[in-house]
């Protein structure tokens, strides 16, 4: 069963940025691009990177371990892992690339909540 969990307040964050969020225990990634507010797992599928401290152009967040893009707005894998070549052919096998898992928003009054 789902809930609806305040993850922070709409005048905390810049248009752009991005921050890390526990909610029962869990890391969770809240960022802000324009007026909108995302929220997805704050680990990389990948190698488990922390996104909160990549880097956020629009709806896509860069992992920054190994430069794992993702998209807010649905987790759509954007690019799996930063380059070519060989070794990005080698990891691809190692770990097919996974979604990022990302949570519905809702904003009320000034509150950011997140249903889990």
């Amino acid at each position: 069963m789902s809930s609806m969990v305040e993850v922070g307040r709409t005048g905390e964050l810049e248009d752009g940025t991005m921050k890390e969020v526990l909610v029962s225990d869990r890391e969770i990634l809240l960022a802000r691009a324009g007026d909108t507010y995302y929220v997805a797992e704050n680990r990389c599928p990948h190698m488990g990177g922390k996104l909160s401290g990549g880097k956020l152009e629009g709806t896509v967040v860069t992992c920054p371990l190994h430069g794992s893009q993702f998209d807010l707005t649905n987790g759509h894998v954007v690019r799996w892992l930063k380059g070519s070549g060989l070794l990005s052919k080698v990891g691809k096998i190692l770990k097919s690339p996974s979604p990022l898992t990302t949570y519905k928003v809702r904003i009320e009054e000034d509150k950011v909540l997140v249903e889990m």
